[in-house]
């Protein structure tokens, strides 16, 4: 066996023997669920918000995700759209929103991160909440 198949061995271990594999089960039965269709980037916004403390808005969320504001706007629009974070004028200044959790968006996370439980053999058949995109 030469050096580059041997080096390209050990790689492929050690893939396989971390979370890659459980990433790659998650994602399937995610895609397999009768789930909405959440792009990375409005995962990771939804979870900024459910798991940060705020205030948030876009202007904050643009920076920490490195995006422009019109790619947050875009992805709040889908998911104020389904229940998941709700837009609440800010009192002080009416220029301003705030980027807020809701339950159900808490609740679609919740289960979103048992499709990536060990392997139980149960994740296609989990719901999402929230139903079909």
């Amino acid at each position: 066996m030469g050096i580059g198949l041997m080096t390209a061995t050990g790689r492929i271990v050690k893939i396989m023997n971390g979370s890659l594999p459980c990433w790659v089960a998650g994602m399937l039965a995610y895609v397999r669920a009768d789930a909405p269709d959440l792009t990375h980037r409005q995962l990771a916004m939804l979870s900024i918000v459910q798991f940060t403390s705020g205030p948030h808005t876009v202007r904050g969320l643009a920076r920490q995700l490195r995006v422009s504001k019109p790619v947050i706007t875009r992805a709040l629009d889908k998911l104020t759209q389904l229940g998941y974070l709700r837009r609440q004028p800010d009192q002080n200044d009416g220029r301003n929103v705030f980027v807020v959790a809701t339950t159900q968006g808490a609740e679609f996370l919740e289960t979103f991160d048992r499709f990536f439980d060990a392997d139980d053999g149960r994740g296609a058949d989990r719901r999402v909440a929230g139903g079909a995109a």
